[in-house]
């Protein structure tokens, strides 16, 4: 059995900020962005040369969801992007304006940064080292 996930809905407060931040501060594609009506978009991107997950950007269409806006895991780093050159992108997405919590460091897995979107959720940009990505399993 094959299996993959294919989209995570990120609760946003407004599509286009939301496509602006993905799409110029982090670089990300926009894979689709479709009327849905009543308000309602079916919103797609993803990194570029992504495996296929995208990120949904569903704007909160209730006080409930306006609530969970920026801190959908209690606090906790929401998302990693991994990427093959970390510098490039921590320059980048620095000069783009992206809002870092800390300095990049290395660990045992990699070099990593937590950064925020937006809203305030928290990332990890994050390349593993080699070693690591040796021990990953290949299926």
């Amino acid at each position: 059995m094959k299996q993959q996930i294919g989209n995570i809905a990120l609760v946003v407060a407004n599509y286009d900020d939301a496509i602006a931040f993905y799409t110029q501060k982090l670089q990300f594609n926009l894979v689709e962005d479709s009327d849905l009506g009543g308000g309602k978009r079916w919103v797609l991107v993803s990194p570029p040369n992504s495996n296929g997950t995208n990120l949904l950007l569903a704007q909160a269409s209730n006080d409930e969801q306006a609530a969970c806006i920026g801190n959908q895991t209690g606090g906790r780093v929401f998302l990693f992007l991994q990427t093959n050159d970390f510098w490039r992108d921590y320059q980048l997405m620095k000069a783009n304006g992206v809002v870092f919590n800390e300095e990049p460091r290395e660990e045992a897995y990699g070099t990593v940064v937590v950064f925020q979107d937006l809203y305030g959720n928290k990332w990890d940009l994050l390349q593993l080292n080699k070693n690591r990505l040796q021990q990953a399993p290949n299926k």
